[in-house]
Formats: structure tokens, sequence, C-alpha cells
């Protein structure tokens, strides 16, 4: 297959370049700051406009986007728009491009964030059942933003319009947990090689999370699927509370403790790394229900075997 990745220079895209090259497939990055890559072929694009980029597209197989700011900053005034406006500018001139080209892709699978749903602690959300947030608990509203920022990006999708013979499925991923440096998971882990590692906030917050070699192969499934349409959840089907999350990370690793953040020490400690705090306070109980009824069978089902076995890919490296 040729498989064409928007905004693919990011963790998520090249964990998926890696899994595509290595299966004997092209992989090509669209990017602004094209660069020599191991596994894909960099190509310059804007994602505001159209440009030589559509070529790429023109008689792809797949085309995955996941192009858009990272929101792991200070929620400042000017990065508010360049979230926001990189994500669903970027779905609309994909759109454009899939509408112009002679050969549409037979598939576009367009990113979106477990975020999406609402803070709870009750029951879990899934694709049918689960609830769009907006009413979240946070005087600072980057809750809400958060929430606002997803239900814009996947609204971007829905006004492309007809795509007659291109299938469309939104993922509405939770945190991809890989040992790649800058991930998600080398944050937490830093925190608990560094004793920092205890509960955050008050513990009862759920995270949902899924593991690198669970979410590639997932995304191979809904390939292969030609019957799956729409919303689907990546997530591991077993959210836990912060408290007992970050527990198992620390004996993943052999650390016997970890000193607690909650309150003014958290606050700084966002400030200190420019991010926000709602990243991990908010409580995202997110369930596969779609993949789970159509019997995909996840490798990495709790996080006891996910954590231990990105631990030990991370010594494995380090040993010379």
């Amino acid at each position: 297959m040729k498989v064409v990745i928007a905004g693919g220079s990011g963790q998520v895209g090249q964990i998926l370049s890696r899994y595509f090259a290595a299966g004997g497939h092209e992989v090509v990055i669209l990017t602004r700051r094209p660069r020599r890559m191991e596994c894909a072929r960099a190509v310059q694009w804007d994602g505001e406009g159209g440009g030589t980029w559509t070529r790429e597209i023109d008689g792809c197989d797949i085309l995955i986007g996941l192009a858009g700011r990272s929101v792991n900053c200070r929620y400042t005034p000017e990065n508010r728009h360049l979230i926001k406006a990189s994500r669903v500018n970027s779905v609309r001139v994909l759109g454009g491009a899939i509408q112009r080209v002679s050969s549409p892709p037979r598939l576009w699978l367009q990113a979106s964030t477990a975020t999406i749903y609402a803070h709870t602690y009750g029951a879990a959300h899934t694709e049918t059942c689960g609830t769009i947030g907006g009413s979240e608990p946070d005087a600072a509203d980057t809750w809400n933003f958060s929430i606002d920022v997803a239900t814009a990006w996947e609204e971007a999708l829905r006004g492309v319009g007809s795509l007659p013979n291109t299938r469309t499925v939104l993922l509405r991923s939770a945190m991809t947990m890989s040992p790649d440096a800058g991930g998600v998971f080398d944050t937490f882990l830093r925190l608990v090689r560094l004793g920092l590692g205890g509960t955050i906030g008050d513990g009862r917050q759920f995270v949902s999370w899924i593991h690198e070699k669970d979410f590639v192969r997932a995304v191979e499934w809904l390939i292969g699927n030609s019957e799956f349409t729409g919303i689907v959840n990546l997530a591991a089907p077993t959210p836990i509370p912060n408290a007992q999350f970050m527990r198992i990370l620390r004996q993943a690793w052999g650390m016997p403790a970890g000193l607690p953040a909650s309150g003014f020490i958290l606050e700084f400690g966002a400030w200190l790394m420019q991010t926000e705090t709602e990243l991990v306070l908010k409580s995202r109980r997110v369930v596969p229900e779609r993949l789970l009824q159509g019997g995909f069978s996840f490798s990495f089902p709790e996080w006891e075997g996910a954590a231990e076995d990105l631990c030990q890919q991370i010594k494995d490296r380090a040993i010379p």
C-alpha cells in the first residue's frame, strides 16, 4: 500500500511510519518541516492550503490525518488559536484534496481525541453511550477549551461533505504509550525516575491509555474491516484511577515510592514544564466498545502488562 500521513512527524506518526514501513508499504509524511526520515519520505505542506503535496493523495491507498499543534503547552491565547486552527484547517484541506484528485484514497483515518468525552468518575464512555463534555469543573476553562477543540476538529470532518469513494473513520484516541523519548510515557516515567511519580491530584481521576503495539494493530485492523466507518475509540479496555496507574508504573520500573503532587505543587510543576494540569487531572474513562464487539483482541488489555513491557524496552535499550 501507499500510506500518506498528514502531520506524521510527531510521536504517533513515527510509530505508524515504522510499522507500515516494516510491513513493506510506502510511507509518505506531509510535514511543515521536511527532513530525512528513516522509514518514510517527507513532503512539504502547510496544513492550510493546496500545493504539490496533493499529488501524494492522488492514488494513495490510505490517508491518515494527524496534523495539529501539540496540546502539551500553556494555553495562552496564541497557543489556543494555533491548537484549534491547525486541526480544523488541516482536515478541511485534506477533505478538499480528496474531492479534487482523480483517484482518491479508499480510506481516510482522521485523528480525534478521547478528551472530547466529559470528565467522569462514573460509567465509562463508549462510542454509543459516551457523553460529550462541555461543562467541565474548571475555573480557568482549560478543560472546556480542550473539548471545544475536539468538537471543532470532528465538525470539520463532518463539514467536508460527500466522499463517495473514500471510507472515513474518526479515531478518538487515548494516550498512546511508547518508549520513545519525548512521548507521554517518557514524561510519566521521568517523574517516576526522579522520585516524583506519586499520586497526581486526588488520584481518583481515570487514565485512559493504549499501548503502541495495540494502537498500530487496531489501525491495521480497521483498514482490513471495510464495514467500519464513523467514530472508533482507540483505548485499552481497562482505564484505571491515577493512583493505581502511577503505583503500577513505579513497580514496573522498580521504584518503591514517589512523592505525590497536588495543589500548588502541581500547578507550579505544570508552569515549570510549560503544560496544563488538565492533561493529568481530567478523569478520562473511555472504553473501545466497537473494537471489542468487532472481535479485536488487545495484546495489552491491562496496564500492568503494558507498563512492564514498556519499561523493559527502555531498560534493554540502555544495555550496551
